[in-house]
């Protein structure tokens, strides 16, 4: 991109808008994966799915993979009686778009927050859908708080780490996994900032460096991207 004078590297793909904004102002975003993820496919997950579906509950979803994931099983598009919680933005978009904004019973813009939205409403039961490599915070507090977690792995993630060579201004975390996996081949220079997406994400990375580390307040890539926008205009 002629005229760029900042140059990040996402560490997972961005819509094309995304990248042209950035580069509206200046900054060169390139892309490169650190993970992959796959919706777990064996037959008694999908019959265990199938099951779910046709009856009511109450659905914990804090990743937008696992929201697809289950989606790619949905006959009839939307399950009747269900009553969803879910994180904010991308997440919260996609289970409106495949089990209806009424489904929707609480969102928040983290896990721990999502995870007090819950309590307040006091389910006595909830099916988690999630990776394999998800979190404890949030079923550990709700079964602390005698909610009884029913827990459903529906995708898989993979690290898929790459040597960078590149000396990259900034660098931009979605998620733990996808920061373990770049640090398993590289390093940061010291000049070097680090954005997250959220708070988790950037605890993780302060495990693994000194360099300063900006956190978004919204679990959403829109909103990193214009936070690193922001800090580039104003700190150079």
């Amino acid at each position: 991109m002629p005229g760029s004078k900042i140059r990040i590297l996402s560490t997972r793909p961005l819509e094309a808008a995304l990248l042209e904004q950035a580069a509206g102002k200046g900054i060169r975003i390139d892309t490169l994966s650190f993970i992959a993820t796959d919706p777990i496919g064996d037959e008694a997950l999908i019959q265990h799915i199938e099951t779910l579906i046709s009856r009511p509950l109450t659905a914990v979803f804090t990743s937008m993979n696992a929201v697809e994931a289950v989606a790619i099983h949905l006959n009839p598009p939307q399950p009747e009686n269900w009553k969803i919680f879910c994180i904010g933005a991308t997440t919260r978009q996609l289970v409106h778009e495949h089990f209806g904004e009424a489904s929707i019973a609480g969102t928040a813009p983290a896990a721990a927050a999502l995870t007090d939205v819950i309590l307040r409403q006091a389910p006595s039961e909830v099916f988690f859908f999630c990776g394999d490599q998800r979190r404890d915070e949030l079923p550990d507090r709700l079964t602390q708080a005698g909610v009884r977690v029913n827990e459903v792995v529906v995708y898989r993630t993979t690290q898929t780490p790459h040597m960078v060579e590149t000396a990259y201004d900034g660098i931009a975390f979605f998620s733990p996994s996808a920061v373990h996996s770049f640090f398993a081949m590289n390093t940061v220079p010291a000049p070097t900032r680090l954005f997250a997406i959220g708070e988790t994400t950037a605890n993780t990375i302060r495990g693994y460096t000194d360099n300063p580390v900006v956190s978004s307040k919204w679990p959403e890539k829109e909103t990193l991207v214009q936070q690193m926008i922001d800090y580039f205009q104003t700190n150079i």
